[in-house]
């Protein structure tokens, strides 16, 4: 579906950088991106370092589709992109396989300190997905600095509706939270519920409101989601 979408021909280009960055505070790209073709690689490397030049702050989604590339190709491909990433954010399973060797040997537990400081993020952020079943998860993250670790609340999310759009949620809430200037602490809590409501809800967008989101935050401890 994605071979012959706009994004997979544009070209650098095609875009006034210098004017659309001139009031930006952040730029946030997806892996699917330059996964599409070679003139969208080529795109994603010129936006972020752009964005840098301005002082834009900038994030990604790993998002890794094996039916796009190898992973042999990602990793190529996205070491040059992430020199200019300052939020990284992923499932455990994309940074283990994308940015974790070779800092990572044999069996040994993966530092997620190490690659953030590696990597040179500012923050590095994985979701935790435990499926029990087809509508039930269990939901959580981390956020990781070079030095510390910060947990999310786990939430257990009942009678899932659709899960697709979930990082997506869960990514939009950590930028919203950053942007106004939440402590991580904070700005990840509200990634996480954001990222649990969206899966009560059909669809890929997340139709939830930011009172809604604080509402669940506020809820009490036990974590469940059920709409």
């Amino acid at each position: 579906d994605r071979k012959h979408s706009a994004i997979s021909g544009s070209s650098f280009e095609e875009f006034d950088f210098e004017a659309i960055f001139e009031n930006a505070s952040w730029f946030h790209w997806s892996g699917i991106t330059p996964a599409l073709s070679e003139t969208a690689e080529d795109l994603t490397l010129k936006a972020c370092q752009a964005a840098k030049k301005h002082g834009v702050r900038v994030s990604v989604d790993l998002n890794y589709r094996s039916k796009l590339w190898t992973r042999e190709k990602a990793r190529k491909v996205l070491g040059p992109l992430m020199e200019h990433v300052d939020i990284c954010i992923g499932n455990e399973h994309d940074v283990r396989t994308l940015l974790s060797d070779p800092l990572q040997k044999g069996d040994e537990k993966t530092d997620y300190s190490a690659i953030a400081e590696a990597y040179g993020f500012t923050w590095l952020v994985t979701t935790i997905r435990e499926g029990e079943s087809a509508d039930r998860n269990f939901w959580s993250a981390v956020a990781y600095d070079t030095e510390r670790s910060i947990e999310s609340k786990r939430y257990d999310i009942q009678s899932i509706v659709d899960r697709v759009g979930g990082g997506d949620a869960f990514s939009a809430g950590l930028i919203h939270g950053l942007i106004n200037k939440y402590p991580i602490k904070d700005a990840l809590a509200f990634a996480t519920a954001a990222g649990a409501l969206k899966h009560t809800i059909p669809g890929d967008q997340n139709l939830v409101s930011t009172k809604e989101v604080e509402q669940l935050l506020e809820g009490g401890s036990s974590g469940k989601v059920q709409r």
